[in-house]
């Protein structure tokens, strides 16, 4: 079963180029579910938010690095501050585009890159990137955007054949997406995840979500758990719990405000499906933060 139906993103590199890379700098970020036959690697140098890669909730911070594979479904949601014209908010991020045939096959099928195809097939999950990797990744990219009488190609090839043979990669999404569908499907998605990111302070009926979607609440239920193989009721508690570990990380404020501002009711409820998703209680966690 596909994830969802996302919409399909047609990038066009410079002419004569085999791949692409740029800076980007934005009010905020890419405002649009969608997949494309490129590998992206993606450095979020400024903004803050939440991602949705492939069947992957997690917010994010300035300094992420992520490899998305081919056809994997992604989707950068920037916190509702950045949707306000706010005076000096801005998204910045490093973004690189190839695809996985840039080599070629009888090249990576050799044996001292097979670990790169390994990755390139890996990468349909998506992968976070950290540690030291991360670091020689980000010199490698800032030299690509800074010197352009080098040959580029030679410089991503090596910066896959070190995330091929590091430690340092973690899988993001659990399952491999299989992107079909029209824009249309991309449009409505993207629409219910922003409306339930924007309201995740207070209680989402089904009937008010399925309104948003331009639904029945039955039809839209059917359609959300065959888009995303969940219910919505279990997306919804991802993003609340994800916004709650953002509120633990870094203000100081007791259960009973975070929980509300969450979007839980009471105490005993957050509590629960707190620990059924991170596996520790938000008390357990905000701890490894105190000092």
């Amino acid at each position: 079963m596909p994830i969802l139906k996302p919409h399909l993103l047609k990038l066009q590199p410079k002419a004569l180029q085999s791949f692409s890379i740029r800076q980007d700098i934005l009010p905020h970020f890419y405002h649009r579910y969608h997949y494309h036959p490129e590998v992206e690697l993606l450095h979020i140098e400024q903004g803050t938010g939440t991602w949705f890669v492939g069947d992957h909730i997690q917010r994010f911070e300035g300094g992420e690095l992520i490899i998305i594979g081919s056809g994997l479904p992604h989707y950068l949601r920037s916190d509702e501050s950045y949707f306000k014209g706010q005076e000096r908010m801005e998204a910045r991020a490093q973004v690189v585009h190839f695809l996985p045939s840039l080599f070629g096959e009888a090249f990576l099928g050799l044996n001292e890159n097979r670990a790169i195809a390994h990755l390139l097939e890996g990468a349909r999950k998506g992968f976070s990137i950290h540690g030291k990797t991360k670091i020689l990744v980000l010199d490698q990219i800032c030299f690509m955007l800074g010197d352009g009488r080098m040959n580029q190609v030679l410089q991503l090839y090596q910066i896959l054949d070190l995330l091929s043979t590091c430690e340092d990669l973690t899988p993001l999404s659990r399952l491999v997406a299989e992107p079909v569908g029209q824009a249309g499907e991309s449009d409505r998605m993207s629409r219910i995840y922003a409306y339930a990111a924007k309201h995740l302070d207070r209680r989402i009926s089904i009937e008010e979500i399925a309104r948003e979607a331009h639904m029945s609440p039955h039809s839209f239920c059917r359609y959300f758990r065959h888009q995303t193989g969940r219910r919505f009721s279990d997306f919804l508690n991802n993003l609340r719990v994800d916004f709650a570990c953002r509120l633990l990380r870094e203000q100081d404020l007791s259960t009973k405000q975070v929980y509300a501002r969450a979007g839980f009711n009471n105490g005993t409820h957050f509590n629960n499906i707190f620990k059924r998703i991170i596996g520790q209680t938000p008390h357990q966690y905000a701890r490894q933060f105190i000092g």
